[in-house]
């Protein structure tokens, strides 16, 4: 049976770093609301079931329902091949992909600082300073952070954890790609200072399925929709 993901069907957003591990994986899933559209997804958001999600992305595998990117690559990764065999490696990679998701929510925060429910042209002053702290001392501190990860693992740089890929290197593939969209010029210039980081980047896109996957239609552009925006003022 194929996997069900219900995520909004016109961004990549949160929903993405789950789609890299599926298609890395080669597992069979339907993205629900890219191919029956909006309805389907705000059908399962409305059902009165006995553990409803927040919100979206949420994963279906026959009558198991997990919501949040980290919960699902935790259920995911061991039934992927995208985590290692161990405890200790589990949680590795999970304690990784729960750094990942702070990065990713500073990004979103610095084109809305204040509230997401208002529009950017509503917070463009605190955006700007929200932007600058981002770019002057928390891009690097992440950059830095996943550098010296993949310098201290025992088993190579070549990936976070281990001797082989796991999930928490497919999203942090999808994070570089995300600042290299919204941020080109800082995140170019952080890379720089990073070249395993850099490196693992590269390989990943290079990957068959991945390569496959981003040159295709499943594969949604960035756009001033999602988390990861280009507003060029906001990259100094």
């Amino acid at each position: 049976m194929a996997y069900e993901l219900f995520y909004w069907p016109g961004i990549q957003g949160r929903g993405e770093f789950v789609r890299l591990a599926l298609e890395e994986a080669g597992a069979a899933y339907r993205d629900v609301a890219r191919t029956r559209g909006f309805g389907a997804l705000h059908d399962l958001l409305a059902e009165d079931g006995p553990r409803p999600s927040f919100a979206c992305p949420i994963l279906r595998d026959g009558d198991l329902m997990i919501g949040q990117t980290a919960a699902i690559l935790l259920y995911l990764g061991p039934r992927l091949g995208l985590v290692g065999e161990g405890e200790a490696e589990r949680i590795r990679t999970h304690q990784l992909q729960l750094t990942v998701a702070d990065a990713v929510s500073e990004v979103h925060d610095t084109h809305h600082p204040i509230a997401s429910s208002l529009f950017y042209e509503d917070q463009k002053p605190e955006a700007a300073r929200a932007a600058r702290i981002f770019r002057e001392a928390r891009l690097p501190a992440y950059l830095g952070f996943f550098e010296q990860v993949l310098a201290r693992n025992p088993r190579g740089p070549a990936q976070l954890v281990g001797e082989r890929l796991s999930y928490a290197d497919l999203s942090l593939f999808q994070l570089v790609e995300g600042l290299l969209y919204a941020f080109p010029q800082a995140a170019a210039r952080g890379l720089a200072g990073a070249p395993k980081l850099a490196a693992l980047h590269r390989a990943v896109g290079e990957r068959p399925r991945i390569a496959a996957y981003r040159a295709s239609d499943r594969r949604v552009p960035f756009n001033e929709d999602g988390i990861f925006r280009r507003y060029p003022e906001l990259d100094g």
